[in-house]
């Protein structure tokens, strides 16, 4: 597992665009392809909603991947 900390800069990120974001896809199309395919989970959760907004405090895993989002320091 590779743990990932993403501090957010606004209110939310939609799901999509944290993906492209944190560097695990190239485009927002991307992200919303890999959210489709079934592959993400938000708070433990599969998460089918491509901007699903995330909002500081949520955890992200997707494969062997666990994106923490975070408030800004």
């Amino acid at each position: 597992m590779q743990d990932i900390d993403f501090e957010l800069d606004r209110d939310f990120v939609e799901l999509n665009q944290l993906l492209k974001l944190v560097g695990l896809c190239d485009s927002g199309g991307a992200g919303k392809a890999i959210v489709a395919s079934g592959a993400v989970a938000v708070d433990g959760v599969q998460e089918l909603r491509k901007t699903c907004k995330i909002h500081a405090g949520q955890v992200v895993q997707i494969e062997d991947f666990t994106i923490y989002v975070n408030a800004p320091a």
